[in-house]
Parts: structure tokens; C-alpha cells; sequence
């Protein structure tokens, strides 16, 4: 893993209400290149907006945010879009349009000839691990797990080096998340990609991120493994999420027990 970060996100922050209202607060993120990081927080803490910031959905009030060094600010904001993965809640697909035209939409845009754009919606599919017939289906008639794997698809369609993620699994059912979760990792480490995904699950933030950064009223608390946010945090906020994994544990051991 390069130690140059892929992304650098600098006292960047975002009020709205006339500066009355602030959705983040001076933030400062590194993330590395073909890292997993799992934004993580209570809703209303500042974690999608800092998502946003990274490909221009949203311009911070103050501060910079970096892509391999290049200031976002300057970059041309739908071509930065295309380059760039991203994986919304519940899929979002669009609807008039078939699944090979879904996970197509992007090489279309950027000119990629239809033969060329076919084998890429072929291999995509191959890669998570839907049958190649689906092509043609109408994605009303998929499960959320499927439509969630076309949109994992159509998000790195264009080869992009870095994927965006928001609550990407938040609407599936437990066992179809996990599935899915656990399929999306293994697409990053094959393809090195470079994820940042935001989630308020810390259970979904333990299992899939090699870095979890913590974000509470629009500040970042806390950027470190999992590992180490599990076994030490001074911050009793911090101390607070990391400790829910164990107190779950720990109840269901008892039920098992009394069996």
C-alpha cells in the first residue's frame, strides 16, 4: 500500500442556514490508496456530506480535498464524477432502463464503443456473481441484494480507482447484507480499489474497513484499524461504539447458555 494518500480531505467544512447550521466542522481525512475506510456515525454527523465534498456534489464552505494531489475544486466535475465509483442507498437504479444498459451507463458516456461496453457488462456480471441473462432483465424484478450487485457493477463499470459508498447495504435484510458486504470486499481487494463507505453500523465498519474513521456533530473524532479502536480509545464516544460489538456478543452467549 503507497504511503501517498489516494484522497486528503483538509479543514474542510460545510454550514448551511446562513452558517448557522454546520453539517462538518474543520475536518481533516487521509485515506490511503487501495484502502478501506469506513466512515462511521449517528446520522446527522457529518458522514455523507464529507462524501460528497470528495466528488464535488457538495463544495466545502472552507478547506481543500485532494486526489492524488490535484485539488478537486479545479477538476471538471462531471468528468471527476465518471472517474469516480458510487454506490447509493437501496441501489438507485434507473428504472427505464435494462440491467446491461444500467451497469453500461457510464463507458456510454464516455464513449466506449457498444462491443467494448457489452464484454464490460458480461464481465461485471461474472465478477458479482449474477448470470450473464440477466442483461435484459428489468430491475423491478430483481431482489435488493441483486439490484445492490448491479449497482456495485455499475459503479466501477469505467474502471475507476476509487469507489464512494453510501449506507451501500443499509436496506437489505441481515443475511443478504452480509452476503453482499462480504462480496463487495472481496471485489476490492481484487481490483485494489480505493473505498470509503459510510455506514452507522459499526458491526458492518469492524468486518469490511482496514481504517474506521468516527465522526460525530461534523468532526472527526477518530481515524484508526479496527483493531486498535477495539482495544484502547481515550474518546468516550469512540469507547462507547466500540464497546456495542462486545455487549451483543455477550447476550447472545447468555441466551446460548441458558440452552
Amino acid at each position: 500500500m503507497t504511503n501517498v494518500p489516494a484522497i486528503e480531505i483538509d479543514k474542510a467544512g460545510k454550514s448551511f442556514d446562513g452558517g448557522r447550521t454546520f453539517a462538518v466542522r474543520d475536518a481533516s481525512l487521509r485515506v490511503q490508496s487501495r484502502s478501506f475506510l469506513a466512515l462511521l456515525g449517528a446520522t446527522g454527523s457529518g458522514k455523507t456530506t464529507m462524501l460528497k465534498f470528495i466528488n464535488r456534489l457538495l463544495r466545502p464552505d472552507g478547506g481543500t480535498v485532494k486526489i492524488d494531489g490535484e485539488d478537486v475544486a479545479t477538476a471538471d466535475a462531471p468528468q471527476l464524477r465518471r472517474r469516480i465509483g458510487y454506490v447509493f442507498q437501496g441501489a438507485a437504479l434507473f428504472p427505464n432502463m435494462s440491467v446491461a444498459e444500467n451497469i453500461g451507463i457510464t463507458p456510454r458516456l464516455l464513449g466506449w464503443e457498444a462491443a467494448g461496453i457489452a464484454e464490460r457488462v458480461n464481465e461485471l456480471l461474472d465478477l458479482v456473481e449474477l448470470p450473464r441473462r440477466y442483461c435484459s432483465r428489468d430491475p423491478a424484478t430483481l431482489s435488493g441484494g441483486e439490484r445492490q450487485r448491479v449497482a456495485i457493477a455499475r459503479s466501477i463499470a469505467a474502471r475507476p480507482r476509487i469507489v464512494l459508498m453510501d449506507e451501500p447495504f443499509g436496506a437489505l435484510d441481515p443475511v443478504t447484507r452480509d452476503a453482499v458486504g462480504a462480496a463487495y470486499r472481496k471485489l476490492h481487494d481484487q481490483l485494489q480499489l480505493t473505498t470509503i463507505m459510510v455506514t452507522h453500523d459499526v458491526q458492518e465498519a469492524l468486518l469490511l474497513a482496514d481504517r474506521i474513521a468516527v465522526m460525530k456533530a461534523g468532526e472527526v473524532l477518530v481515524d484508526d484499524t479496527p483493531q486498535a479502536l477495539m482495544t484502547a480509545s481515550e474518546n468516550p464516544d469512540v469507547a462507547g461504539l466500540m464497546a456495542m460489538p462486545r455487549r451483543w456478543a455477550e447476550r447472545i452467549r447468555v441466551i446460548v447458555d441458558k440452552r
